[in-house]
């Protein structure tokens, strides 16, 4: 009975990441027009989440390795509590972007550390303790967008912030006397690559960010600065990886077929669903005019279809395997792109009569049905094959779904800064991610078809 309860407080984890980040969406609008800030700096109080993130996640799932979960675990909790209350008490659009970036440093260890207590507490049903976590981000997303609505409209986008707190200390305190600490592998951190590749990543948002607000000569040169050194840092990254005794991504690895194409799939995934819907509240109040709340409420449809369908994959991933919920997930999610980007050209899917908010709910639903179905089977995909390692290459593929994400809304904001017509705008987004998620179908046949129960050698050598 204790390892459930275990189990179902640091989920809550996740409730707070997504709380969190359905929440911003929604009050992304009211923190750029409050803070007084352009939609591409604004933009960064979404991407420096991604950013933060991305650079953390395989740290800390190589960390939850070699100095077990449990410490490192209470250490995330603590620091996005503590970046909560920075956000919550932020007076500039600056310190509120430094102060996300703490957040997410703590947020991004979530996932690659509570996976590798799930593994440690269910071994013999990993697949559906792994896979029911993406039943529990929806929870959230239905929690974060009304509640997010409504504490926005009554008393400020800071307010989102404040609710973290004290759901965090909950999280701390019960974790800190039930958790026991999981086995441990040994090894060294590779901070060197980390901040390697944190450094790149930084310099090529910040170089999409200025393309946006380049005019003269002088920026542009910034901007080819910027992406020189975002190239430097990345051979340099490379470079020093092969090298490395404990890389943070072990490129022997990455090169082998499965695991290349898993991490080449989540990059695009990312990009193309996980960054776009962060947009979707602004879609919602700059194209259609809908209010705060109702830009959160549209929101939800899309959270119960994606609890019911990744509760129902969940369970059948031993019988269905990874491939066809990963194709049928990802061919829905297609069409959905495409319908939200003949909404924003102006064609009425549904008939002249059906109301914006009726509309956009069918699709939220549709699209949640669609990453219900795909979220278990890619977030179980190749972890099998080496499942000693599994908070390794959780950080691994958080890192590369977080990279796509990071970098889709930075192109998004790039996008809709430079279009004064905002449904056009919107339009080549979505008809654009949709072309992104097809080019990513094919990696889906390099992957692993059903689920591993012996690990090949040649992998796992």
């Amino acid at each position: 009975m204790s390892r459930y309860l275990i189990f179902g407080i640091g989920s809550l984890s996740f409730l707070l990441v997504s709380i969190s980040g359905t929440s911003i969406s929604v009050a992304f609008p009211v923190i750029a027009q409050d803070l007084n800030a352009s939609l591409i700096l604004a933009g960064w109080v979404l991407s420096v989440n991604q950013l933060a993130g991305t650079a953390i996640m395989p740290l800390m799932g190589k960390a939850g390795d070699i100095f077990g979960a449990k410490r490192l675990f209470l250490i995330s909790i603590a620091v996005f509590t503590i970046g909560s209350l920075l956000c919550a008490l932020s007076p500039n659009i600056y310190f509120l972007i430094a102060a996300r970036f703490i957040q997410a440093i703590g947020g991004g260890g979530f996932l690659p550390l509570m996976t590798a207590i799930a593994s440690d507490l269910f071994p013999n049903s990993r697949q559906q303790a792994i896979g029911l976590f993406s039943s529990i981000f929806p929870i959230g997303m239905i929690i974060g967008p009304n509640i997010g609505g409504w504490l926005v409209g009554s008393y400020g986008w800071q307010s989102v912030f404040w609710l973290n707190i004290p759901l965090g200390v909950i999280v701390f305190i019960a974790m800190a006397f039930m958790l026991k600490e999981t086995k441990r592998e040994g090894g060294q951190l590779d901070l060197t690559g980390a901040g390697l590749f944190t450094g790149m990543l930084s310099a090529l948002l910040i170089a999409l960010s200025e393309i946006g607000n380049s005019g003269s000569g002088s920026s542009w040169v910034v901007v080819g600065l910027l992406l020189a050194a975002g190239v430097i840092m990345g051979g340099l990254f490379l470079r020093h990886e092969v090298r490395a005794k404990d890389p943070i991504i072990d490129l022997q690895t990455l090169r082998e077929g499965p695991f290349l194409a898993s991490n080449i799939f989540n990059f695009l995934y990312g990009a193309a669903v996980l960054g776009i819907m962060s947009f979707i509240p602004l879609f919602a109040t700059s194209f259609y005019g809908m209010s705060i709340f109702e830009s959160g409420l549209i929101l939800t449809p899309r959270s119960v279809g994606m609890i019911a369908a990744s509760l129902v994959t969940s369970m059948m991933l031993p019988k269905w395997g990874y491939r066809w919920p990963m194709l049928i997930g990802a061919g829905f999610t297609v069409i959905c792109m495409a319908m939200l980007g003949l909404e924003a050209a102006g064609t009425s899917l549904f008939g002249v009569d059906t109301s914006a908010m009726w509309t956009m709910c069918i699709i939220m639903f549709l699209s949640g049905l669609a990453m219900g179905i795909i979220a278990p089977a890619a977030n179980n995909a190749c972890i099998e094959l080496l499942p000693t390692r599994v908070a390794t290459i959780t950080g691994v593929r958080g890192m590369f779904r977080q990279s796509g994400s990071a970098v889709s809304i930075a192109v998004t904001a790039l996008i809709l800064e430079r279009f004064t017509n905002v449904g056009q705008g919107f339009m080549w987004v979505f008809y654009g991610m949709a072309g992104v998620l097809v080019v990513a179908i094919p990696f889906i046949f390099a992957m692993p078809k059903a689920c591993v129960t012996t690990p090949p050698k040649r992998i796992a050598g």
